[in-house]
């Protein structure tokens, strides 16, 4: 970081906080304590009305802000969740600039609105994801890379582990999205294949935007989405759930395609799914044994059998 950039930095620390000591910023900006009091004596010199107290800090004078980009107290918390998010949701990269957007955002505060966002940021907690083999690890500034290559039109070279086995691939893809479910996706035409794909970024081992920009295209991730749903034919299936199985299922129940529901005479319901696999249904109707019955169609109710009797065997060592 250059002289300028770092005293501009260090203006937004002094206005996003109330007092910040000189050991912190020489810290934050890995420069000596010296470069950091005289970097306080521009800005003195510049006509920034600073404070200063030994053993405490410095501050700005109250009411002294950037010009003005004036949010909201609603508006600075609904960041505040967002840069939670960002820190828990996505690359060590794109966090570090989520909190560096919100350092500027706390320095057009005012500073009862400043004092607000502190006493509430400790209280807001993102609970990480829960995969079934731990949180998987992302590329450094992957979603940065990939969002310029998506807003320029550049073609990525992917260093690809497909499938659940991992396998190795290279790939050269244009890419037009990426979304969040249960993990981060990027939706690209893929070059290999000649058509679209679907790529997990914690499979993403390795990424190159290249100089190559391709020629725009009309699909998004709507449409590409549409398309695939068009061509996987859904399967309606029938379910009965007791009453005591009934916050766990409106809990989930939008997962597994949820159409509609009907209230049965013991309190229960008589819940529609449209599904592409009758597979994945099976498995988390499992979870309720003893408080769901199958209605239509059997092939649910013969794999909702079979995977109960695999685990039957499988716990007896059979």
């Amino acid at each position: 970081m250059n002289r300028f950039d770092r005293i501009a930095a260090l203006l937004i620390q002094l206005q996003a906080h109330r007092v910040v000591k000189g050991a912190d910023l020489a810290a934050r900006f890995g420069v000596s304590l010296r470069t950091v009091y005289r970097d306080l004596r521009t800005l003195e010199q510049a006509g920034v009305p600073l404070a200063g107290e030994a053993g405490v800090g410095y501050s700005l004078a109250e009411g002294y802000r950037l010009p003005p980009v004036m949010f909201t107290r609603e508006e600075a918390t609904a960041l505040l969740v967002a840069e939670e998010l960002v820190a828990q949701l996505t690359d060590a990269h794109t966090a570090a600039l989520s909190r560096a957007a919100m350092d500027k955002l706390r320095a057009v505060l005012r500073r009862t609105d400043r004092d607000y966002l502190a006493a509430l940021s400790p209280r807001i907690t993102i609970l990480p994801a829960r995969h079934p083999h731990g949180t998987p690890p992302l590329a450094a500034n992957l979603h940065q890379q990939l969002l310029g290559s998506i807003a320029n039109r550049q073609v990525v070279a992917l260093d690809y582990r497909a499938g659940y086995e991992g396998a190795p691939s290279q790939r050269q893809v244009e890419p037009i999205g990426i979304y969040f479910g249960q993990y981060w996706h990027l939706v690209a035409f893929c070059r290999l294949r000649q058509e679209f794909r679907d790529f997990r970024l914690d499979r993403i081992a390795g990424l190159r935007v290249l100089a190559e920009q391709f020629a725009a295209r009309p699909d998004t991730l709507q449409t590409y989405w549409a398309a695939q749903a068009a061509r996987r034919p859904l399967l309606v299936a029938v379910v009965r759930f007791a009453p005591e199985a009934l916050p766990h299922v409106h809990e989930n129940k939008h997962h597994f395609g949820w159409t509609q529901e009907v209230p049965t005479a013991d309190a229960g319901l008589e819940v529609t799914f449209r599904v592409g696999c009758l597979d994945t249904l099976a498995r988390w109707l499992l979870l309720f044994a003893g408080q769901v019955a199958v209605v239509s169609p059997p092939e649910l109710r013969q794999r909702a059998r079979a995977l109960a009797q695999a685990a039957v065997a499988a716990m007896d060592g059979e």
